[in-house]
């Protein structure tokens, strides 16, 4: 279907027919498209986005605002007691009815409410980092989002710009694409606009890779420039045919898989406890719509059903909380995948260092400044016109020089395998191709060395020898160096490629110096003691590496260079990678086996990277990272965005991941011990009662109550010591721990079950008051016990969780005594209740407290 859909869609935009001339295709797109060259103006721009709507690729068609809410009903737990409430409605129970119809809509609107506005937040965050794109419209360049390109806007594309839309190529120059994304090739694919289709071509079938005149939406500039005519926009593109026609679900992040597990959990635990306690009311010979109500009841509260509604609002808290400490969050499960980060992966160049490049030095074979190295390095960036690195940007700067008398015939634009960027200039009757990359291997292509500008030399091994440990202790001295050569050519010689880069004459080393960032190595000692390991991953030299390590007192490790990376298996790099810290000299392909490796051996990795060699880490790391500044397909990968180039930012962001995660996990330990308990607590009376120990409906009551109380759990503080190491889900940590702090709460349950019957001699209507309000007190203030590790008078609460878990407090024990309170079958308790219930309470709260820290001291000794 996919190789359909692309000739299809390459035979459309070749717009070709009938052999046409290429200026007479154009004048089809134009008049079909009412656009030229000029591009459009604003007012017309805006017009077509209304015809055509915006260029979005996957379009998530959502339902309105009311279809979503109902769509919340759909969940079995809701539609089992709906069903029921229809059942007491039919045997004449309408006050059951009432009451269980408006508690599920109560807590539905409330869970509806607080991720729509949750969702809101993110979405404002991820328009404010909109990947952009360079427009013609009213004349005039200007950059706008890409979802606002239109069919019939002029849009122009760089070095590291993604493709924002299908287009036809109207200029180009030594201009590269990667179409990987559709076509799964990964050597880039040189475009320009033709004046005709070869024959070949129209004769047969359009692939993509034969239509040379247009470029597709998602692919991205590897080199050069192009100016194109937008000719389809968003799912009408090839890439929008192809994810529509395949619907390609992508697979769980790593946090989904752990509420999954979660929530199976859960699952399983509730589905034998309801089991096991109808069939027990069953065989008491018990009314059975009662039963089945009660059996619904305890499944209900068995079930953290705010659980949802808790993660979305806690982790959009901590993407608005990160955007204030200059972190944009694009995905908010990003946010705990930082948390959880043990090991960030990260390139030296703007990372660790100041990325203000400069050109210190051009020396000749001898060591010595010479103007003439620093000619040939001036040429090769000056007409270079692919992807011009920072240290092309330091030639320029660090002096002009004037070549009007040289005119550029052709190139070889730089690639990641190669290391190297090669012109062909001509200077009046002369030609020569100058090469200028990485210089080792610069100087492998080289048979000759310039003595002066009128005399050279053979390069015998004794002289490459000392040439290479020239290049060595410049490095060693922290300068970034690269070899320039040049190679004279016949006066015939109009084009330029791979195979002409021999037997070059080597003319000297450009050395260039970028000092380390002041801040990094605060920031690096910050991540390391918060328990994260520092890797570098660049493809810069060892050397340099190394001598930037030391600046910053990062300890080495190990390395590895990218020559010794390609001689290793993925089993003999997966053994190697976590005793190494530094990887020099790689490629982007090498990068992502890096980072497979690391994640092969249960680590959680982040990744920083802000080039387009940084695209495929980006998308392998746990959570990616990049800059604001950073090439559009790496921005476009990242999970989030650093609007500040510095590492304490990060770090900054790391402990607010962290903090978003302990809310989290506070939510799921006190809702799993607490209902637990109860329900626990439930089930064993329910053994040797002659009534049920609580009706259905005050269950559900007691439940709704409880969530009510901690909805302000997001907004709580977390001690620091939580936040010094990286936090995962552990399903082993949270099973034993309901199963050892639920169990006290039914010890005094049943406490309360004794007090009531034998001191109070209660019926059925105030043993269930008692136990009611037994069951809230201690269920809600115990949630200060177990949301901090401390000691309860040394870890402080937010006000917010205080007030609400009072104010809770304070509805269960006025409720008997109020007219509503009738409505779900309570009856006023005596004064002297409440001094029982103080005691209990007191003694509830201190043992929970016991066997919190005896839990904690055992699993920090065996991993409990």
């Amino acid at each position: 279907m996919a190789a359909n859909i692309f000739k299809k869609k390459a035979k459309f935009l070749m717009l070709n027919l009938d052999n046409q001339h290429w200026l007479e295709s154009i004048g089809i797109q134009q008049q079909h498209l009412s656009a030229g060259a000029e591009g459009l103006t604003s007012a017309e721009a805006n017009v077509r986005i209304a015809r055509y709507g915006e260029n979005i690729i996957s379009v998530i068609k959502k339902s309105s605002l009311v279809l979503q809410f109902l769509s919340r009903f759909r969940n079995p737990l809701v539609i089992l007691l709906l069903v029921a409430s229809a059942v007491s409605a039919f045997t004449a129970d309408l006050v059951s009815f009432v009451i269980i119809v408006c508690m599920v809509v109560f807590s539905v609107t409330l869970d509806f409410i607080q991720e729509h506005r949750a969702e809101n937040a993110a979405q404002a965050l991820r328009r404010s980092v909109a990947v952009k794109a360079t427009v013609l419209r009213d004349q005039n360049l200007t950059e706008v989002n890409v979802e606002l390109i239109v069919p019939g806007d002029v849009v122009l594309l760089s070095a590291g710009d993604l493709v924002p839309a299908d287009g036809l190529i109207i200029e180009a120059d030594d201009f590269f694409v990667n179409q990987a994304l559709l076509t799964g090739e990964p050597y880039p694919i040189e475009k320009h606009s033709t004046n005709k289709i070869e024959p070949e071509i129209n004769q047969a079938p359009l692939e993509l890779d034969a239509a040379i005149n247009v470029v597709f939406a998602g692919t991205h500039v590897v080199s050069g420039s192009a100016k194109i005519l937008v000719c389809v926009t968003g799912s009408h593109t090839a890439l929008g045919d192809i994810s529509s026609a395949l619907n390609i679900t992508p697979p769980p992040t790593a946090f989904e898989q752990s509420v999954y597990r979660f929530g199976m959990l859960i699952l399983r635990l509730t589905f034998f406890l309801v089991l096991f306690v109808l069939l027990v009311i069953l065989l008491q010979h018990r009314p059975w719509l009662e039963s089945f109500m009660f059996a619904l009841a305890l499944a209900v509260g068995l079930t953290p059903e705010l659980l949802p509604m808790i993660i979305t609002v806690t982790l959009s808290r901590g993407a608005i909380r990160m955007s204030h400490q200059h972190v944009i969050v694009k995905r908010l499960s990003a946010i705990h995948n930082l948390g959880s980060m043990d090991i960030l992966c990260t390139d030296k160049t703007g990372t660790l260092t100041e990325a203000k490049i400069r050109l210190e030095r051009h020396l000749d074979y001898a060591g010595m400044d010479s103007e003439r190295v620093l000619l040939w390095a001036y040429l090769n960036s000056f007409f270079e016109t692919g992807l011009k690195s920072p240290l092309d940007e330091a030639i320029l700067r660090h002096e002009t020089l004037n070549v009007s008398a040289w005119q550029k015939l052709d190139e070889v634009p730089f690639d990641f395998e190669r290391r190297r960027v090669s012109v062909l200039l001509s200077n009046q009757n002369d030609r020569f191709l100058v090469v200028k990359g990485a210089c080792e291997d610069v100087l492998h292509l080289c048979n000759r060395y310039e003595l002066s500008s009128m005399e050279i030399s053979l390069l015998d091994a004794n002289k490459l020898s000392k040439l290479n440990l020239r290049a060595v202790e410049l490095a060693q001295q922290g300068f970034r160096v690269l070899g320039i050569a040049w190679r004279k050519v016949e006066s015939g010689h109009m084009h330029a490629n791979v195979s002409d880069e021999a037997e070059l004459v080597f003319a000297g080393f450009a050395a260039f110096l970028d000092p380390p960032k002041i801040s990094a190595s605060s920031a690096l000692a910050k991540l390391q003691k918060s328990g994260i390991t520092i890797k570098i991953v660049t493809g810069d030299s060892e050397l340099v590496t190394q001598y930037v390590c030391r600046q910053l007192e990062l300890n080495v490790k190990g390395v590895l260079t990218g020559a010794e990376i390609v001689q290793m298996s993925d089993e003999a790099l997966r053994a190697k990678v976590n005793s190494i810290n530094l990887f020099c000299r790689v490629t982007p392909a090498l990068k992502s086996r890096v980072i497979t490796a690391l994640k092969q051996r249960g680590h959680v990795v982040g990744y920083l990277g802000d080039g387009i060699n940084d695209a495929p880490a980006l998308h392998l790391a746990d959570v990616s990272i990049s800059v604001d500044t950073a090439v559009d397909v790496a921005k476009d990968a990242a999970d989030l965005i650093l609007l500040t180039h510095d590492l304490n930012v990060l770090h900054q962001g790391v402990v607010e991941g962290r903090r978003t995660f302990g809310n989290i996990m506070k939510y799921v330990m006190m809702g799993t011990s607490s209902n637990f308990g109860n329900m626990f607590s439930m089930a064993g009376a329910a053994l040797f009662l002659p009534f049920l120990p609580m009706l259905p409906i005050q269950i559900l009551l007691n439940n709704l109550l409880y969530d009510l109380s901690e909805i302000t759990i997001p907004f709580d503080n977390v001690d620091t010591e939580y936040l010094k190491k990286p936090r995962q889900w552990d399903m082993k940590f949270i099973r034993n721990f309901m199963l050892l702090v639920g169990p006290v709460s039914s010890i005094f349950d049943f406490l309360t079950f004794y007090v009531m019957l034998n001191v109070f001699n209660a019926k059925e209507g105030l043993f269930r008051t008692g136990w009611f309000v037994e069951s809230i007190v201690t269920q809600v203030l115990v949630i200060f016990i177990i949301r901090t590790r401390r000691n309860i008078f040394k870890s402080k609460p937010n006000s917010w969780l205080v007030y609400t878990s009072l104010l809770i407090v304070g509805v269960a024990i006025t409720l008997p005594f109020t007219s509503i309170g009738a409505y779900f079958g309570f009856s006023p308790l005596p004064i002297k209740f409440f001094t029982i219930l103080l005691t209990m309470g007191i003694g509830y709260l201190v043992m929970v407290e016991f066997v919190k820290r005896w839990f904690y001291r055992v699993y920090n000794k065996s991993k409990f």
